[in-house]
């Protein structure tokens, strides 16, 4: 076996590694790289293989960064199965359509802003083209295939795979691949995103057997989270200092996992009175839709949201609470009197409605901006937590006045200390780790952690870096 990395290589974004077994190409991810516009156009156009030369791409969850670029890879000739887990496939019918559409309105925008004269990093005179296209998104979901937890799916007469519950997000999975050669085999883990106990909704990421090889993300390898009780307190702390001031909590969350964890919890909140019951809105069609998936896949709760359903109650229905799906409506919400709850994409700030929300909000002390989850560099997102006085926001720079507040205790991914419990069952026959999905200094940190603690052998590969896996 041939292991390259192609994505979420010293960065966080851009999932895709591949697998060469005798001659036949396998892809683990096909996510989207976000950074720098031009560079993150150019890398997410440019795969580094023709998509015909792929057999198959397994995919361990619905997340843009690890399914967004699927679209491109069918553009680029792919027409093999994507295997993935039952709600992750439900969720994809979601999000694709959404991101091939912001895809179209992106680079009618960009056109937009050249041809009044304005300048963009692109060839002169040439229109820029989507990336993809509804279209191509079109081509791209009839070649999903469904698989259930814990099944071993064939993917020729030596390859196979099986697939566990990662507790990341609503149908992730950390998938075992098994090579069987020679009467022996050779085993090799792909953690996808590893999840957190106790996170709201879905259930806790499961152990992995032993294997030889293994992927593993280090999103936030040199940290640690505080307790979801904590987490819980300081909600409901933000929310009612906000409403006190009068202002509104303007919450960028990632459509998909985030806004509906958010969801449940404003809602246990307010049925155990700790917070002011102000009207919560949720600005997001994608939201909306995929909350609609959360709702169809009750396999996937936890023993909390279950008993939470089993009571009589909807998790993600509340009294004061409303989904938008119209421009028109949200646009209605600027106008809206006294203290609220707005929830809108996307969760690093970068593009879609909550770039509105926070242009309304961010010059007015009584407002609050909560941060939900990891920024990448270069993100508007990560310039707030960074607490930068001023940010650009459509081009406009403009002054800070909003309190920011993080709250990355919500974040779906584990943190240094829980990934290596994850990691603790795997270690006596580990031969070696590739730690991916984390900034350099996540991962190095917890690369030492792994050496120091169980002895391994532990490799940060750059983009395009090959191993033989014997």
């Amino acid at each position: 076996m041939k292991l390259t990395f192609w994505g979420a290589t010293r960065t966080v974004t851009g999932s895709m590694h591949e697998l060469e077994v005798y001659g036949r190409r396998y892809l683990l991810d096909c996510g989207l790289y976000q950074g720098r516009r031009q560079e993150a156009r150019e890398r997410n156009a440019r795969q580094p293989f023709p998509g015909r030369d792929i057999a198959a791409v397994l995919l361990s969850h619905a997340h843009i960064d690890h399914s967004g670029n699927l679209p491109s890879l069918v553009k680029n000739g792919f027409e093999a199965p994507i295997h993935a887990s039952r709600a992750t496939v439900d969720l994809c019918n979601s999000m694709l359509p959404d991101s091939g559409f912001i895809q179209e309105k992106d680079a009618e925008f960009v056109n937009k802003r050249r041809r009044r004269g304005q300048r963009e990093e692109t060839v002169e005179g040439a229109e820029v083209q989507p990336l993809y296209t509804r279209a191509d998104v079109e081509r791209t979901l009839p070649l999903f295939e469904e698989f259930a937890y814990r099944s071993v799916v064939a993917l020729d007469e030596r390859l196979s795979f099986e697939a566990y519950d990662a507790g990341h997000l609503l149908g992730s999975t950390s998938l075992v691949l098994t090579h069987a050669r020679n009467g022996r085999s050779i085993t090799l883990a792909f953690s996808g995103d590893v999840g957190r106990k106790n996170l709201p909704i879905i259930r806790d990421p499961r152990p992995l057997p032993p294997v030889d090889y293994l992927i593993m993300e280090s999103t936030y390898g040199n940290r640690l989270h505080k307790h979801q009780e904590i987490v819980t307190d300081k909600l409901a702390r933000v929310v009612t200092r906000t409403a006190g001031r009068g202002g509104r909590l303007v919450v960028p969350a990632f459509a998909v996992g985030r806004t509906q964890q958010l969801v449940l919890m404003l809602h246990q909140l307010i049925v155990e009175g700790r917070i002011p019951e102000i009207p919560i809105f949720v600005d997001s069609p994608l939201a909306v839709n995929v909350t609609e998936a959360f709702r169809r896949h009750t396999e996937c709760y936890d023993e909390e949201t279950a008993e939470f359903l089993w009571s009589g109650q909807d998790p993600f229905g509340l009294q004061r609470l409303r989904y938008v799906r119209s421009v028109e409506e949200s646009k209605s919400l600027n106008d809206f009197r006294g203290p609220l709850v707005v929830i809108s994409a996307s969760g690093m700030c970068e593009t879609g409605r909550i770039v509105h929300h926070l242009r309304r909000a961010i010059d007015d002390p009584r407002n609050t901006i909560l941060i939900t989850g990891y920024q990448a560099e270069h993100t508007l997102g990560r310039r707030l937590v960074d607490r930068e006085p001023e940010v650009p926001i459509f081009g406009e720079p403009m002054r800070v006045r909003a309190e920011v507040v993080t709250l990355n205790e919500l974040s779906g991914h584990a943190d240094q200390g829980e990934l290596l419990r994850w990691v603790k069952p795997m270690a006596a026959k580990l031969k070696r780790v590739f730690l991916v999905h984390g900034e350099l200094s996540q991962s190095e940190a917890l690369a030492g952690m792994l050496r120091e603690f169980y002895g391994l052998d532990v490799v940060i590969p750059n983009r395009g870096d090959s191993f033989v896996l014997d």
